[in-house]
């Protein structure tokens, strides 16, 4: 039976749906505040006339785009809003978090990661940083997927690209058009769960010039995606005749590959996590760019440092690529 494995990582929590030895899924948060499930009290701050949207400001100064307002709220007026998607970090800007406009809801904080998971229908497993479960289930493997948007499949890859409009996946391959289609079908599938990928979503398959080859990939399509772990649920289209496939479900947070997208935030995180992961004894020393190192809060230094029991030494090497940074045990 498929369970979730989570991890209580520093600045990052994880958790990864597993079975047979597989990721079937995976989840991360990054403990941002303004997440899918916070209710808060807020003031309205502009809204066109007679308009169903508008921009709101909470408590604590942010900002958030509000849906379903009632067509008589006016600016000024005090409303309570339920955050539905948080802020999306995008190239050159971050778009708002999305909330809903909830006048009865209490208010609350936002459901961690291990209470959402708790919720759900597979059981649930806390488990070590330093522990061997994410590594034997194959966790490298998908952060690298991750961080480089790259998949492989049998006679072809998924090229995977999160963009401000949506995420786009492109099909390549050796294969003829339609045995290329079909075999992409399954990684496709597999891909949006361990993606953690939601909202629009464009397929580019290659260009099927026959109608029956297009309702081919259409069928294997739907069944792959009603089979995947959580049984995705959403509206796709059919393939038109240029091999573009749309789906679209429920937006919540953002992707894995979008998330990993921010190179700096997600290095950092890494590198926190293969540091609790050093057996060997001594002082910890991370090695890493400077602007890694940069955005490394002092509370999760401190937090390493309390967790491992050794002292935290740097050294910044500027030639390093983002994600080439390690950690090392080192005569303390």
């Amino acid at each position: 039976m498929a369970e979730w494995l989570y991890e209580a990582g520093i600045g990052e929590e994880r958790a990864i749906l597993v079975e047979g030895g597989a990721i079937l899924a995976a989840r991360v948060c990054w403990g941002e505040r303004l997440r899918a499930g916070l209710v808060a009290e807020a003031k309205l701050t502009s809204k066109p006339a007679g308009a169903r949207r508008g921009l709101a400001r909470l408590e604590d100064g942010d900002e958030v785009l509000v849906d379903a307002l009632p067509a008589t709220t006016n600016e000024g007026d005090a409303i309570r809003v339920r955050i539905v998607r948080p802020a999306l970090a995008e190239h050159g800007r971050t778009k708002r978090p999305l909330a809903r406009h909830e006048p009865t809801a209490p208010p609350r904080p936002a459901p961690s990661l291990l209470d959402q998971l708790r919720a759900g229908s597979a059981p649930v497993r806390e488990v070590r940083v330093a522990g061997p479960e994410f590594a034997a289930h194959g966790w490298d493997e998908l952060v690298e997927q991750a961080l480089s948007g790259e998949i492989a499949f049998a006679g072809g890859s998924l090229t995977v690209s999160p963009t401000p409009a949506m995420t786009l996946i492109d099909v390549d391959g050796s294969l003829s058009g339609p045995r290329l289609a079909l075999a992409a079908v399954p990684a496709i599938a597999q891909a949006l769960g361990r993606l953690d990928i939601g909202g629009s979503v464009g397929i580019d398959f290659p260009t099927l010039a026959g109608k029956r080859d297009r309702q081919a990939v259409d069928r294997a399509l739907g069944e792959a995606l009603a089979g995947s772990p959580g049984r995705w649920q959403g509206e796709r289209t059919a393939m038109n005749g240029f091999g573009l496939v749309q789906l679209v479900s429920r937006l919540e947070r953002p992707s894995l590959v979008a998330r990993y997208a921010r190179r700096g935030a997600a290095a950092a995180r890494i590198l926190l996590r293969g540091a609790e992961r050093v057996a060997a004894p001594g002082a910890l020393e991370l090695v890493a760019h400077p602007t890694i190192r940069g955005a490394i809060r002092p509370e999760w230094e401190a937090e390493l440092a309390r967790r491992t029991g050794r002292q935290i030494r740097w050294r910044e090497d500027p030639q390093l690529v983002f994600a080439g940074g390690f950690a090392q045990a080192v005569p303390a």
